[in-house]
């Protein structure tokens, strides 16, 4: 995708949902189908904090039970609830794997939104350099 603002804006309109009545940190995450199609997702918390879900999840979870399964990009935004996006927020590590279950890790890319007009870009390769796939579930014959 040549240009990444308006999927910035959506990762920063999805932040605006999210469900954060413990930690106050609000993430938004716009995921890119090959498709052309943009799903949005935010972070949901529980008080039990383990079924809490990531934004980036929620987004690929959307994406997938809606049939889709192959990805361009996800743009990725954060910070504390009522204050402006300033900072990168990194996917977490479950998420990154995720990720690694639907896209190809040399070509995804993983926008990390620090402002509407400023992002910094990686590959998911970047972010999990040794990332375990279904390549790893293969069967290996001699």
């Amino acid at each position: 995708m040549e240009n990444y603002k308006e999927l910035v804006a959506a990762a920063i309109s999805a932040r605006e949902m999210a469900y954060i009545p413990y930690s106050g940190f609000g993430v938004g995450a716009a995921l890119l189908t090959k498709s052309g199609k943009i799903y949005k997702g935010c972070n949901i918390e529980n008080a039990t904090l383990t079924p809490t879900n990531c934004a980036e999840r929620t987004a690929f979870f959307k994406a997938v039970s809606d049939g889709e399964t192959e990805f361009q990009c996800i743009a990725i935004v954060g910070g504390r609830k009522g204050e402006p996006v300033s900072e990168p927020c990194p996917p977490c590590g479950v998420c990154r794997q995720v990720m690694m279950e639907f896209c190809d890790p040399a070509t995804f890319q993983i926008i990390l939104g620090k402002g509407p007009e400023q992002w910094d870009v990686y590959t998911l390769k970047d972010l999990l350099p040794l990332g375990f796939s279904r390549k790893n579930m293969e069967e290996k014959h001699d």
